[in-house]
């Protein structure tokens, strides 16, 4: 028989329960046997609908960590303690998924990583909408090398008014920031993976509160209370590679726009071009002649993964669980989240100083 994994879960709010624990719950091979929540209600609830019958609840992730039986443990906590905690749980011997970003500040997110290697366990972090199948799909295109050179792209994280009113995402303290980190995270993470190409060499941003001190706002949540408003309502930003590629990367929880797409991305390459815009289009030259591909991913066949259509988060924690069983590195490598949390800490910094700001992280993702 093969191994089943024992997995503890800190931090049972909207991400545990909306991805996390649904996706973990159909896998033969896991067990979800502890719980933790700083509120003891919501730690309780979940152990009811997904642990089993002998699940221990947690209030303090330390006394969890404490549990030598677990093999893996998910951090599904504000950003601000991504690295306390998911460092704490490599060290105690396990196995880490941390939601995304990888940490508040890029410092933190460097100790993770030495925390993974100088441990030897498996950290990821939880870029779901790398699982997508027009995500896969174009993935495929783009390591065949049909684009070419893929020198320039644009990120798209754009909101008209859907911000996020519960939890912390208003708190610039407990999240490091609004939009930007939050879903410009998710379209960032994706464009660089498909372009491969993870040396950033100079990045301009800009952050604006615009829309975030309106009272009785329209939102697909509720009005936000402007006194919450912390965070940015949208940034925007440039950065340029090593080898000279350029992304535009556009994030907003609330922008006057309809040009509204969300964890997105814009390739254009030497040979060809591709975007996410309207389904997965494809764009070139062919004798001659432009051409634009539509490519139909609901047809059968097409779905990936053994030919089962599946949900990103399934296929995500499907992923994970057989790289720890295979040994093998998984999806989301820990150097890829390091440098997209690079790039978002230097996008902020130059929205807030006003000036460019230059990047030689050295990393080889």
């Amino acid at each position: 028989m093969s191994k089943v994994y024992r997995i503890g879960i800190i931090g049972c709010g909207g991400i545990a329960n909306g991805k996390h624990l649904p996706s973990l719950s159909k896998l033969d091979n896991v067990e979800l046997v502890a719980f933790c929540d700083i509120v003891q209600e919501r730690a309780d609830e979940a152990k009811q609908k997904y642990g089993t019958t002998e699940a221990e609840v947690y209030t303090d992730y330390q006394e969890l960590l404490k549990d030598e039986s677990l093999d893996i443990v998910h951090v599904l906590t504000p950003n601000i303690s991504h690295a306390e905690i998911s460092i704490a749980a490599l060290e105690a011997g396990k196995h880490v998924m941390c939601e995304k970003p990888m940490a508040k500040t890029s410092a933190e997110a460097q100790l993770m990583l030495e925390a993974a290697e100088r441990t030897g366990k498996k950290l990821t972090i939880g870029y779901n909408n790398r699982f997508r199948e027009d995500s896969q799909y174009l993935k495929k295109v783009c390591e065949a090398g049909d684009l070419g050179n893929i020198y320039f792209a644009k990120a798209h994280a754009i909101r008209r008014r859907a911000v996020p009113t519960w939890g912390v995402f208003l708190d610039e303290e407990k999240q490091g920031g609004g939009p930007l980190i939050d879903i410009g995270t998710h379209a960032l993470d994706l464009t660089l993976w498909m372009m491969d190409n993870y040396q950033p060499k100079v990045v301009l941003g800009t952050t604006y509160h615009e829309l975030s001190q309106r009272e009785n706002a329209a939102n697909a949540w509720g009005p936000w209370d402007p006194k919450q408003f912390s965070v940015e309502d949208s940034a925007f930003g440039m950065i340029v590679m090593e080898n000279g590629a350029t992304i535009m990367l556009e994030s907003s929880w609330a922008l006057n726009s309809l040009d509204v797409d969300e964890a997105k991305c814009s390739l254009s390459g030497s040979e060809a071009g591709a975007d996410m815009k309207n389904g997965l289009r494809f764009n070139g030259e062919k004798f001659s002649r432009l051409y634009t591909n539509e490519i139909e991913l609901s047809a059968g066949g097409v779905a990936f993964y053994d030919g089962k259509s599946e949900s990103a988060p399934d296929v995500e924690m499907r992923k994970w669980i057989e790289a720890i069983e295979n040994d093998q590195e998984p999806v989301v490598t820990p150097k890829q989240a390091l440098v997209v949390s690079q790039i978002l800490e230097a996008l902020y910094e130059s929205a807030r100083t006003g000036k460019a700001v230059y990047l030689n992280n050295g990393n080889e993702a």
